[in-house]
């Protein structure tokens, strides 16, 4: 039996998984990340994870095929470091090749949304494409491509930063600097910030009056009300939407990909939101409905970080 060690390296927490041949997650330990402490105290608890999980494995490190690490932060993917995270605050921080010299495993290293992405892709809702877009839609918006069998990530380049890409030009301001970029108009920020300036519009809506009873609108409440009729809600989230949908048909145009699959907070809605996604696609495409990628709701959840990490070795 091949094992792999798959590693999600996140703000908050370091999970890692021990991973089979089928990609099933066999085990999994974690630890807080706390970033302020340092790289070395980061790779130094990433060692004791995968000891940990060798040893209630009762196996050793000639046993491992590869560690898998994605990270956030732009990666190169040939030198394994890491050449930038804010999160972090890592400059050019060499994590591939510290963690193989504290472990004794080959080591490979991934930016972290490309990661979810080759998990979904292969042991989740994108198992059955050749090629898929993984859309994580949250705090902000993250993106992952597979094309064509291979995780597409550009030695020396943080592509794919889909959510970077402009939807409104000269629009909404966003945190990266740029204006109108698609994480401004697709992101539950941009929906909570677009719901307050809705519920301060329309005093008499369902959102106002969430407000007013004390509550913070989120992205749930917000789509709560507009299930429930509010019009205020429903042009809100209709416009959301077809936002969405524009930026989903851009992916189908560019990329040629066969399937997009949303991941993150809002993939809870489930097939419904797939459906309304899928015929705003269709109408947008170049060719119609021909060329038209499958939209499908990711499956793995906070899993499919470990997976794809995991599975590096055979898709870089």
């Amino acid at each position: 039996m091949k094992y792999t060690i798959g590693i999600d390296l996140g703000g908050t927490n370091i999970v890692v998984g021990l991973v089979d041949e089928q990609y099933h997650i066999l085990d999994k330990a974690a630890v807080k990340t706390e970033a302020d402490k340092g790289f070395e105290y980061i790779t130094d608890n990433m060692k004791k994870l995968v000891a940990t999980l060798l040893e209630r494995a009762g196996l050793t490190a000639a046993d491992i095929s590869s560690i898998g690490i994605g990270s956030p932060g732009t990666a190169d993917k040939s030198t394994g470091a890491i050449i930038f995270s804010n999160n972090l605050h890592w400059h050019n921080a060499p994590l591939a090749a510290t963690v193989q010299a504290k472990t004794g495993i080959r080591t490979l290293v991934g930016n972290d949304a490309d990661c979810a992405a080759l998990g979904e892709f292969v042991a989740g809702a994108g198992a059955k494409d050749s090629s898929m877009a993984l859309i994580t839609i949250g705090t902000g918006v993250g993106s992952g491509l597979v094309m064509d069998g291979k995780l597409f990530c550009p030695a020396g380049s943080s592509a794919p930063e889909l959510g970077h890409t402009t939807l409104i030009c000269g629009g909404e301001p966003c945190s990266c600097g740029r204006k109108g970029c698609v994480e401004s108009y697709i992101s539950f920020t941009a929906l909570i910030r677009d719901g307050n300036r809705a519920a301060d519009a329309h005093p008499d809506s369902m959102l106002a009056a969430l407000r007013a009873q004390g509550q913070k609108l989120n992205g749930k409440n917000i789509f709560d009300c507009a299930k429930a009729g509010d019009p205020a809600a429903r042009a809100l989230v209709d416009q959301f939407i077809e936002y969405m949908g524009q930026f989903f048909a851009n992916v189908g145009n560019g990329f040629g990909v066969r399937a997009i699959v949303v991941g993150g907070g809002i993939s809870k809605e489930g097939s419904w939101l797939c459906e309304r996604l899928h015929e705003i696609v269709v109408r947008e495409m170049y060719v119609g409905e021909k060329f038209a990628p499958v939209i499908r709701m990711a499956t793995l959840g906070n899993d499919a970080g470990v997976i794809g990490a995991a599975a590096l070795e055979n898709y870089l």
